[in-house]
């Protein structure tokens, strides 16, 4: 007598699946979606619906395979229509993801909307960025936090907004050039003081006047608006315009990275924030420590080596340093948890070292000869 093979009932389907899930009423929905096209949706890079759900089905729990009531669809969403109801719980629904995979997400984000944060802002007094780590530093000063659900850039604009609240920090200028007709310049001029903008250079051209300026970005709108009824126009020059000085020099700042962190924290944040930051950033430290000499009544900054227990010089010499055979010696001592040796006792250490690989080598070419001589 054959019998019908039954079907456990705690089996679990779809579990390869990104799951959508949106709480409406009291009752929870989900829809089964293939990973990493969620996003793609919402972005507007994915058109197309079958690409994006497994299954225009609406599910109370998509792992156990368990069917929403049509009951309690009508109840949450007035209509029966399955693929209506997948596509409004797709826009608005929260896409379930696991701890670490959100944790990334949230850390990268993070990053990204501190970058942009440095790219649009700058310190007032030096007029230059502030580094990606420094911002971070003040952002976690603010407990900030990311919203998964909003834009990077509206976010970074908040950021902006309450650091201003409690730190130096302000929106680097645009750099515009303005053209309008030479007649309706007197009122562009009353404007521009208005708006705190900086006029770098003015140049006739016929019947028209260019006009390079910089001015703060929340003036543009006003700005070009302005400019359209005085029958001229505006183009964006630069986006973000930091303070002059040439491109930083590499030499002149490799290494010292913690340093002008630190300097920068004790200008901007109050004074024992500073010291408690400043403190984390000497432990965290990985180089070398850096001293102050005077030469010629001129500050010259000298690294100091930690596994040579010596100052070494400028950055440059520092750099050099690490390739020198006294640090890999140092290096190879430390490794046996022996003291490190100055660069005349390292020499002297290497000069013994070979001459006793020689003598070593000697006796046994010695030996060798003399055991085939009595063979």
């Amino acid at each position: 007598m054959s019998r019908s093979i039954v079907q456990p009932v705690g089996q679990k389907r779809l579990t390869n699946v990104a799951a959508v899930r949106l709480k409406k009423h009291g009752i929870r929905f989900e829809i089964a979606c293939y990973k990493n096209k969620v996003l793609s949706w919402r972005s507007g890079v994915e058109k197309d619906l079958d690409e994006v759900l497994q299954s225009h089905t609406v599910y109370s729990n998509v792992v156990k395979g368990v069917l929403a009531k049509s009951k309690d669809l009508k109840t949450a969403f007035g209509m029966d229509d399955q693929t209506k109801i997948c596509l409004e719980i797709l826009e608005k629904g929260e896409l379930q993801v696991a701890g670490k995979e959100r944790e990334s997400q949230l850390s990268n984000q993070f990053r990204d909307i501190a970058t942009i944060v440095m790219q649009k802002t700058i310190n007032p007094e030096t007029q230059r960025p502030y580094t990606i780590s420094m911002i971070e530093r003040l952002m976690h000063e603010i407990h900030f936090a990311v919203d998964p659900h909003s834009n990077s850039k509206k976010q970074a604009l908040d950021v902006i907004r309450e650091l201003q609240k409690h730190f130096p920090i302000k929106r680097s200028p645009m750099r515009l050039k303005l053209t309008l007709p030479n007649e309706k310049l007197n009122p562009l001029t009353e404007k521009l003081e208005e708006w705190k903008a900086v006029i770098i250079s003015k140049e006739p051209s016929g019947t028209q006047l260019s006009i390079i300026c910089e001015m703060d970005p929340g003036f543009f709108r006003d700005c070009d608006s302005y400019l359209r009824n005085l029958q001229g126009r505006s183009e964006i020059l630069a986006v973000s315009v930091h303070g002059e000085g040439g491109d930083i020099n590499a030499d002149q700042y490799e290494g010292h990275d913690d340093v002008s962190s630190s300097e920068q924290l004790k200008k901007v944040l109050p004074e024992p924030v500073a010291a408690q930051l400043t403190e984390k950033m000497e432990k965290q430290k990985l180089g070398g420590k850096s001293e102050e000499t005077e030469s010629g009544g001129v500050k010259v900054k000298q690294s100091k080596c930690s596994t040579c227990d010596a100052v070494v010089g400028d950055a440059k010499e520092y750099r050099e340093h690490f390739k020198s055979d006294w640090h890999k010696h140092n290096l190879k001592r430390k490794t046996r948890q022996l003291p490190p040796l100055s660069a005349e006792e390292c020499g002297a250490d290497v000069e013994m070292s070979d001459s006793k690989g020689d003598l070593t080598t000697c006796l046994a070419f010695q030996t060798k000869a003399s055991i085939s001589n009595k063979t």
